[in-house]
Formats: structure tokens, sequence, C-alpha cells
């Protein structure tokens, strides 16, 4: 289980563009992404494996950050993870808050294949223990 891509955007509802790491800062999100604040959602993770999946329903290939991602992760079945559940990555540590989201109206993926992994395997979290995460950094359920 580790990071496959780490992903910021400065607007909300746009793709978020991969870059070599990122800043968590603690009950505020990642520095510099458009989703960062005092909520519950500051941190959005998507395993490729949800990403490969919407490639083989839509036919199309998807880049990292298309789905609006933080953090695509490999090898973990994020939306099986309760809320609550801990996830220690690099030197930080993640709460997950939610699972799911309901997808809005402007969602280009949903509007171009009909639908979108992101309302039922992508998850949220908020940010526990601040640090830097990189690209191949491990994931602990902790």
């Amino acid at each position: 289980m580790y990071v496959e891509s780490v992903n910021l955007s400065s607007e909300k509802g746009t793709v978020k563009t991969p870059v070599k790491s990122v800043e968590c800062i603690k009950d505020y999100g990642i520095k510099g992404d458009a989703h960062a604040g005092n909520w519950h959602r500051q941190v959005s993770l998507l395993g490729i494996e949800s990403i490969e999946k919407m490639e083989n329903i839509s036919g199309r290939k998807f880049s990292y950050g298309d789905f609006a991602e933080n953090i695509t992760t490999r090898g973990i079945e994020l939306y099986k993870l309760d809320p609550g559940t801990l996830l220690k990555i690099g030197n930080c540590v993640l709460e997950i808050t939610q699972i799911g989201k309901k997808c809005h109206n402007g969602c280009s993926i949903k509007k171009e294949t009909g639908q979108c992994i992101m309302p039922t395997e992508g998850i949220f979290a908020k940010v526990i223990k601040e640090g830097i995460i990189n690209i191949k950094d491990k994931i602990e359920i902790i």
C-alpha cells in the first residue's frame, strides 16, 4: 500500500495537477489546495484501482487528479475503510471522515461517461498529524 500520486488545484471544481510532494497542515489540509480549510473533507483519496475500473467502463484513460483526488493510492481498498480509521502516510496521519460524496452537477466525467467513481469509492479525511507526503510513501492503517 503506497502513494501513487499527489495532486493539487488552486480552484474548486477543477482537476488537480500531480506534484512531487504535498505539505499537510493539522486541522487544515494540504497547503495550496482549494479544498483545504477547517472542515471534514480536507484531503481526498482515491485508489488507482478505482480509476482503472472507470477506464474499463468508459473506454478512456484518466490522469492522476482527474477525479480531483489529492492522493492517488495503490494496493488499498479505501472505500472499505470506516470513518474514524487512521492512515499514516509518510510522516502524516489522516483520519477518514467520509466515504464517497454526491457528484456535483458540473462533473465532466459523469457528463462524459454517465457515471463517476468518486461518489462511491473516493474517501475524505482530515489531517491529524502534519508533515510531508511524497509519491511512493508507504500507507499504514493504524
